[in-house]
């Protein structure tokens, strides 16, 4: 089993000679043969456990068992211990779901701070068909019935070559001692439940469901492959990234996609949308504008041309200060701003991107925020007072437009929306003597 390694690294390229490998050991039977197997190949390593103390006095002699292990091989050892249950109450998650994210978590952290090139797991061909029914339960594309991949990101599954009862030998061969998880055989956990119950259903059905399982998921794999070229090709057309950072999905060239759903699904995925929401983000494409669509990462913003996919940020309620002797801002947008005198003043001209404010109406600090219900301004040219929100929808602002607009207020007047539309009452005038002008960079 050792030759099969060897040649399951090679084949897939894993590993340069000199990189440093951390290996994930929880002390059951399929770590401590990765552990076996990788010292017998003289690949250096060092040992990491994770103790989420769901079993009590089991999971210390779990961890007792692999700091032994460690020192067994002479490798170094590293252990983490866990609240899961109040994880995964604080976070809305199954057991199982709090424990995963922890340890990938806490992996990746001891990588990155002891300078680790690779995080190793024990997985093999039965976790693969466990996956796959896992992602059919949940509901799943292409990918998802692909299994997991050897390489993820920093994450090699070197095993995937293996079965459960190949591991089974190589561990009696080897007269190799491992914990055995006692809520292993418990079928209240998704992937108990279809590792005891499901797949030896389906092995009375077919004998040889397992192999052909896996073929059927290697097929789906060269598929899954020629499909995500063909998303990307068409997403260079219906996709564009704006300067903020933001993602547009260009509505006029979606609807030309045929079958527009699953178009949809494939260019929203990266941005953790579940099914059912890009279900309803279809069903809303001739619907009004401003409709709002959530992820756990992000929201989509149905506006007249375009899907804006933004980052999940608290909305800001800062406020920031500008001082008279103040030349330039950079936060939160960027700003340049001097003062002129009244002589100056048949060169200068008031746009969006400009202000021309009478400096000596002016009491600083001033502040520069965001608009809250109820603000008033006196547009530029106009008699009477209107409210900011009728503003928005006079000049056709979308959510993010409006949720992206700063204002720059003396006191609580507002002087300038920044970027749109001054004040009337803090325009320059004949009478003017002392002229701030202030420019969006």
């Amino acid at each position: 089993m050792v030759e099969r390694l060897l040649k399951y690294l090679e084949s897939n390229h894993l590993f340069a000679p000199n990189d440093t490998l951390l290996v994930g050991v929880s002390g059951g039977i399929d770590s401590v043969v990765l552990v076996d197997l990788l010292d017998r190949a003289g690949l250096a390593f060092a040992v990491a456990h994770c103790n989420f103390h769901l079993r009590s006095d089991e999971s210390d002699q779990d961890e007792l068992f692999v700091k032994a292990l460690a020192s067994k091989y002479e490798k170094t050892f590293f252990v983490k211990s866990f609240d899961t249950e109040e994880v995964a109450s604080e976070r809305g998650i199954s057991i199982e779901m709090a424990a995963r994210e922890l340890r990938y978590q806490w992996f990746e952290e001891t990588r990155k701070n002891h300078h680790f090139d690779w995080i190793l797991v024990a997985h093999h061909t039965d976790d693969q068909i466990e996956t796959l029914f896992l992602n059919l339960a949940r509901g799943t594309g292409i990918s998802g019935l692909t299994g997991m991949k050897v390489v993820q990101g920093r994450v090699v599954r070197p095993l995937l070559f293996a079965s459960r009862s190949e591991i089974g030998k190589y561990a009696t061969d080897r007269m190799l001692d491992f914990r055995e998880d006692s809520t292993n055989a418990l079928t209240e956990f998704q992937r108990n439940k279809i590792r005891h119950l499901v797949i030896p259903m389906m092995e009375e059905l077919n004998p040889s469901f397992r192999m052909g399982i896996l073929e059927t998921m290697e097929r789906l794999r060269g598929t899954s492959a020629i499909y995500a070229q063909a998303i990307e090709r068409t997403g260079e057309l219906v996709i564009q990234h704006t300067e903020t950072g933001d993602t547009e999905i260009i509505l006029s060239e979606l609807k030309l996609l045929n079958p527009l759903p699953a178009y949809l699904f494939e260019f929203l995925k990266p941005f953790h949308f579940k099914g059912e929401v890009v279900s309803e983000i279809v069903k809303s494409l001739s619907g009004q504008s401003g409709k709002q669509f959530f992820s756990a990462t992000h929201r989509a913003v149905l506006d007249r041309k375009t899907i804006l996919v933004q980052k999940l940020e608290v909305a800001s309620s800062k406020r920031y200060y500008l001082e008279e002797n103040c030349t330039a801002v950079t936060q939160p947008i960027r700003l340049v701003i001097s003062t002129k005198k009244r002589q100056a003043i048949e060169t200068l001209k008031t746009s969006r991107k400009t202000a021309l404010l009478d400096k000596d109406k002016l009491q600083f600090p001033l502040i520069l925020r965001k608009w809250q219900t109820g603000d008033y301004f006196k547009p530029l040219g106009m008699q009477g007072m209107k409210k900011l929100s009728d503003f928005f929808v006079d000049e056709k602002f979308s959510l993010p437009q409006k949720e992206n607009c700063w204002l720059l207020a003396n006191g609580e007047e507002i002087i300038w929306i920044v970027g749109f539309r001054l004040d009337d009452r803090y325009k320059i005038t004949a009478e003017t003597e002392n002229i701030l002008v202030v420019k969006v960079d």
